[in-house]
């Protein structure tokens, strides 16, 4: 069993960021917002862990970040929607990570505490919606074997519009390959994020 007590890749401290780490967070964030999260004192946003962990590779984090913004501001499919597919991705990944910042999103938008020990604990049995139950299939085949079962297509083909359809599949392969990145990076819990109920870990080492 590896070690969790400390992270595998420590968050980059604000003080080691320069001209490249600015422009990646203004990319995503504008410059008053890099400013803030840049800024020490009293008007300082605070850095989340992932924030400051991406930062190592501030050429790659910027445009991850902005194309992120596009599933998270700008989305076609219903933010329920989303939010339960990350939060099931989170689960089946193991990443208390991603289940805690998305945990936190659900319920602001109304996901009941129900529907999330559903997503967690096995969603058989459960009384969704109709497209909620597709959705969460969906996510089960694509992470179990990389696509969407012709069945589940076909209801989620009456269901939803093509941009819709484009999105799901986006969804799930952006938040499992973040998953996997947490997971290894061992990326620790910001002090303001729930730590309760957690994803098992999936960790192969012995």
């Amino acid at each position: 069993m590896s070690d969790r007590a400390s992270p595998r890749l420590a968050p980059l401290p604000r003080e080691a960021m320069g001209d490249d780490e600015r422009q990646a967070l203004a990319a995503a964030f504008t410059d008053a917002g890099a400013d803030r999260l840049l800024t020490s004192g009293p008007d300082a946003a605070p850095m989340p862990n992932v924030l400051a962990t991406l930062m190592h590779h501030p050429t790659l984090a910027g445009p991850s970040l902005v194309y992120n913004n596009v599933l998270l501001r700008s989305p076609t499919l219903d933010p329920r929607l989303r939010e339960l597919m990350i939060l099931r991705v989170a689960w089946r990944t193991g990443s208390a990570y991603e289940w805690a910042q998305h945990l936190r999103i659900a319920a602001g938008i109304g996901i009941t505490a129900e529907e999330i020990d559903a997503v967690a604990h096995g969603t058989d049995g459960f009384a969704w919606p109709a497209l909620d139950a597709d959705v969460l299939a969906a996510v089960d085949e694509l992470v179990d074997g990389y696509r969407v079962g012709d069945d589940t297509w076909a209801r989620l083909r009456a269901q939803l519009d093509e941009r819709q359809l484009v999105e799901l599949v986006f969804v799930v392969g952006t938040y499992t390959g973040l998953a996997m990145a947490f997971n290894s990076f061992g990326l620790e819990l910001d002090a303001d994020l729930p730590t309760t109920p957690a994803p098992p870990a999936n960790d192969t080492e012995e």
